[in-house]
């Protein structure tokens, strides 16, 4: 039996998991060769060029250095010369070699660091005094007094050459010894980087290997991960049951097997009773591991052919290849009913279910799937509604609106989806064009059709039970929405409609006052509308649930008022605070006089009875005026806005409230 598959998932994640780890660690060799080779390189480039600014640059100071040292001999030189023979040729020499020590002197201070610039700064000194002593010695000679020259030369030019010619060549030895330790590191840079060449040639062959490696690794992962996904998308996460796209697709095969054999196909949808309970009563962890024991239970009494899958919440199908009759596929579905009689033990707690199964047959009920997955909604419906366990699909039933018990369950998985949302219509104070409320009204979001208008599936919801998920689904989006208007510093008290079914469910009250609680609404900012037709269907049983409500502190809305049965008597006993007058008056009384005795009588009723009254329908500048003049309090129709999404309501209300700051709403009642 096709049903779902566990045997070979462990060992499949095992591998995967192996193949995961062999890539981490893979990727991890790739990016430490990565950075190896990049640090190596960086450190390479930089060590070398460092060290060969540091070698250019004490060669080129150690060259200051004995470019002076050769200035001062060749000074000195030149000037024991000129003691022998004075003349303008050897005193032009001297001159140009001074000129040569100071340019030395000022590429060292240029060039060189701190302790250079100093030792220039000191030399250039010396040099300047030893300068001018050996040109008053030129003088005394130039003179003719040798014995002057003589004494200058012992007592001034003698002492400071020697100390000039000890300090430079001192320094010049230094430098030459520095330039020459600076080739000798540029030297062992380059043999570290000669010798670690074949590694990083090694070290790049091996990242090749390792990319290739990771390469053919992340291929494979891919076709495991390729496979896997197509895995999930045709079985459900949580049971492991095909979903409803391979239900369909395994369905669709059945078919072409039918039309070549001529045999038929049965198909079962199941939805389980109950389940609700489970979920509220023990939280939806026991729900899930419910619901992953249904799968081996229905399977033990099916066919290897059958197959079992989950289509979503607590709906699975079964589907049946070659079944001989509708009989047939009827009796496997009470099999499974039975199947599911036994208590389920969920972490020691036993749960009970049951089940409603709807059964189609091939040939007799439709010939391709969408036709027969739709008519088995059909029949488990009304096998739900009636309470009968299991049906077939009659196309008798409920007349020929089958297409409507389909939009049934498409409404429960919509519910249960949150495919619901809330517009707002804005109400209006006439007398001041306030804006003083927000009426929720439900929409149905439906990929294929769009927004669905509430009067298409709001009796189908009263007529099935599901009307109750809805009323809550409704408050509980209606009041979140309250408390976001609230925590934005723009509170608004919101309506809702109920339906004549809620005024029978004695737990709304309860619901409601829990409601409030989650989400930290007052109960005045949420009003809730009835209509006077919902009201006389069992009238005691309505004013108690109402009085409850009103207890909490909720406001009460008479809606249609002046089409229904309520009697003064009734309505003064019922906790009301305010009156809806019907549109069918309001948008035809500038028109029809009686129509418009009729609101302004109603208005004078509420008044006196103390109630606010609200008009609906106003659909023109001259009804809102009309009831301006009525004295009516709170104006609700398209002249005012029409019904739109949160994000547009507070958009209009913001650019309305800016018109009413500049002054555009010069008369009381203007839209």
């Amino acid at each position: 039996m096709t049903t779902f598959t566990t045997g070979g998932t462990a060992t499949s994640w095992e591998s995967d998991g192996r193949l995961a780890r062999r890539s981490r660690i893979a990727s991890v060799v790739l990016v430490s060769l990565v950075v190896l080779v990049s640090t190596f390189a960086l450190w390479a480039s930089r060590a070398t060029d460092h060290a060969a600014k540091q070698a250019v640059s004490a060669s080129r100071q150690s060259d200051h250095y004995a470019a002076a040292a050769t200035a001062i001999a060749a000074e000195e030189s030149l000037q024991r010369m000129y003691l022998l023979e004075p003349g303008p040729n050897v005193r032009d020499r001297f001159d140009r070699w001074a000129a040569s020590l100071v340019t030395a002197m000022t590429q060292v201070r240029r060039d060189g660091s701190a302790s250079d610039r100093t030792f220039a700064a000191t030399l250039l000194s010396q040099h300047a005094g030893y300068v001018a002593a050996n040109d008053r010695l030129f003088a005394a000679l130039d003179g003719g007094s040798p014995a002057a020259a003589l004494r200058v030369d012992r007592s001034e030019i003698d002492l400071v050459f020697v100390a000039m010619e000890r300090s430079v060549r001192g320094a010049s030895s230094a430098k030459h010894a520095i330039a020459l330790e600076r080739l000798a590191q540029l030297e062992r840079v380059e043999g570290v980087r000669r010798k670690l060449i074949p590694l990083l040639y090694v070290a790049g062959l091996l990242l090749a290997l390792v990319v290739t490696s990771i390469t053919r690794g992340h291929r494979r992962l891919l076709v495991v991960e390729r496979r896997r996904a197509l895995e999930d998308s045709l079985h459900d996460a949580l049971t492991g049951l095909p979903n409803r796209t391979l239900l369909a697709d395994r369905f669709g095969q059945a078919l072409r097997a039918d039309a070549r054999n001529g045999t038929a196909t049965g198909l079962l949808l199941i939805d389980l009773d109950r389940f609700k309970e489970v979920n509220d009563t023990f939280g939806h962890h026991y729900g899930d591991e419910l619901l992953t024991q249904i799968g081996p239970r229905l399977s033990a009494v099916l066919r290897e052919v059958d197959t079992v899958a989950r289509l979503g919440g607590d709906e699975f199908a079964v589907l049946l290849p070659e079944v001989s009759s509708v009989a047939a596929a009827v009796k496997v579905a009470g099999h499974l009913r039975a199947a599911l009689d036994a208590s389920f033990q969920v972490e020691g707690v036993h749960l009970d279910v049951q089940a409603s199964i709807g059964v189609v047959l091939s040939g007799e009920h439709g010939d391709d799937v969408n036709t027969l997955l739709q008519r088995v909604d059909v029949a488990m419906y009304v096998a739900k509604s009636q309470d009968v366990g299991v049906s077939a699909y009659d196309p008798a039933v409920d007349g020929h609106s089958p297409a409507k018990l389909a939009l049934l369950g498409e409404l429960r998985r919509a519910i249960e989806a949150g495919d619901l949302v809330l517009h707002y219509q804005p109400k209006i104070s006439i007398r001041t064009g306030e804006v003083v409320g927000a009426e929720a009204l439900v929409r149905w979001q439906q990929a294929e059709r769009g927004l669905v208008f509430p009067d298409e599936f709001i009796p189908i919801a009263e007529h099935s039970g599901l009307i109750g998920p809805l009323t809550r689904t409704v408050l509980d989006a209606a009041l979140a929405q309250a408390r976001r208007w609230s925590d934005a510093g723009r509170p608004l008290p919101v309506s809702v409609n109920l339906s004549a079914r809620s005024l029978l469910d004695e737990t709304l009250p309860d619901q409601v006052g829990e409601l409030l609680t989650r989400h930290g609404v007052p109960a005045r900012a949420l009003e809730l509308e009835v209509t006077e037709s919902a009201i006389m269907i069992e009238p005691a049983r309505a004013q108690h649930l109402l009085q409850r409500l009103a207890d909490l502190g909720v406001r009460i809305s008479i809606d249609d008022f002046g089409v229904g049965y309520t009697s003064l008597a009734q309505l003064k006993n019922l906790p009301v605070s305010e009156l809806k007058i019907d549109r069918s008056f309001v948008m035809t009384m500038t028109e029809d006089h009686s129509n418009a005795v009729i609101v302004h009588g109603v208005v004078d009723l509420g008044h006196n009875l103390g109630l606010s009254i609200v008009a609906e329908g106003v659909e023109t500048a001259d009804a809102l005026a009309t009831l301006a003049d009525f004295d009516c309090d709170i104006a609700q129709g398209y002249h005012v806005a029409r019904p739109m999404t949160s994000d547009a309501f507070d958009t209009w209300r913001a650019e309305r409230e800016r018109l009413a700051t500049d002054g555009a709403f010069v008369q009381a009642g203007t839209p």
